[in-house]
């Protein structure tokens, strides 16, 4: 039995490796044969930089967290899966003696292994190990495919609770690449009674008006902060109570905050420059709520596979390519060239 993996051997340099077959040591764990896996911003970025603040590749690392695949093998303490059943794979199992597992924060376990994230391989090899709670079985009408994008869609449900999104609340989403798309459908879903989304691109609003958003608005990089609130303001005819930015870029931080109603709520969920000039002013006259958002904790991967289940969120919409595991790196290349919106590599099989 081989485990054929696709591994990041350094900045800018990877390789199709065959690795060991892992084997349950732990009763409790299953055995994936993994079969859809989406590329992430960060698995690109781990690419091209070789690191992402702390986290820093110092050895060959396999690739990918975006994935669903096949239960193959089961431990002898499994309760709830079975050869055979289809399942989304939750990527991060956190240590579960810390405190913020034990409160229930367990994303934020400072012991957390996650998948492509330095030391810890990822998922982009024929076989991959998980403890049979951070499996979510889908049912049969929910594809491999669609179980891939459980991963970024429980972003989406993670921070749309975060920013308490509920029937009747004015949302604004700023950035309309993967995550911010998927949020959108996840306020949308939630029952807000507006979702306005803003980004450069006018495709990418096309589609967030396919996926739940009730206005788009097109900014311009020429546009000052002010001047994109004031389109985000004039979209709605009113201020947003809720904004949420998936972009990280410091002028969308800046438009936001502009933008948001007093007493509002404020939740950063894209990445960018580890430090950006903030308009704190703002917030405090404002008397704004801030949160950051970081991956997806309890509830969130059930939660979203039933979003998917249930038809309010549509996540086959994002899949713009589909590649064999034998072009992984081709898929990371267009990934990289800004021509595809989410990318599915079978396989391997």
């Amino acid at each position: 039995m081989s485990n054929p993996s696709f591994v990041l051997q350094k900045v800018n340099e990877v390789s199709f490796e065959d690795r060991p077959v892992p084997e349950i040591k732990d009763p409790h764990y299953v055995k994936i044969a993994v079969k859809k896996t989406g590329i992430c911003g960060s698995d690109v970025h781990y690419y091209t930089h070789g690191a992402i603040g702390d986290f820093v590749v110092k050895a060959p690392m396999v690739l990918g967290h975006e994935s669903a695949g096949v239960i193959v093998e089961v431990g002898s303490e499994v309760k709830n899966l079975k050869v055979g059943d289809r399942v989304a794979m939750e990527p991060g199992v956190p240590s579960r003696y810390s405190d913020e597992y034990k409160s229930g924060r367990y994303n934020l376990c400072p012991c957390m292994a996650f998948a492509a994230t330095p030391p810890y391989d990822g998922t982009l090899a024929k076989y991959y190990l998980l403890p049979e709670d951070y499996c979510v079985k889908l049912p049969d009408h929910v594809s491999l495919d669609e179980g891939a994008l459980v991963e970024p869609l429980a972003v989406g449900v993670h921070s749309s609770k975060l920013a308490d999104v509920r029937p009747g609340s004015k949302v604004a989403v700023f950035g309309a690449g993967p995550v911010g798309l998927l949020i959108t459908a996840v306020a949308s879903a939630f029952g807000a009674s507006s979702v306005t989304v803003i980004d450069i691109v006018q495709n990418r609003l096309d589609l967030a008006k396919e996926l739940g958003a009730t206005h788009t608005v097109l900014a311009s990089i020429k546009d000052t902060s002010d001047e994109t609130a004031k389109k985000v303001v004039a979209a709605t005819g009113a201020q947003p109570d809720i904004v949420l930015d998936a972009s990280g870029a410091e002028s969308s931080i800046n438009a936001a905050i502009s933008a948001i109603k007093p007493g509002g709520t404020y939740v950063q969920v894209g990445m960018g420059k580890p430090n950006v000039n903030f308009p704190i002013a703002n917030v405090i006259g404002k008397e704004l709520t801030i949160k950051g958002s970081f991956r997806y904790g309890y509830g969130d991967y059930p939660l979203a596979v039933e979003l998917i289940s249930s038809g309010k969120v549509n996540v086959k919409k994002l899949i713009s390519h589909t590649v064999k595991f034998e072009e992984a790196k081709e898929a990371f290349e267009l990934v990289m060239s800004g021509k595809a919106v989410k990318v599915i590599i079978d396989g391997p099989q």
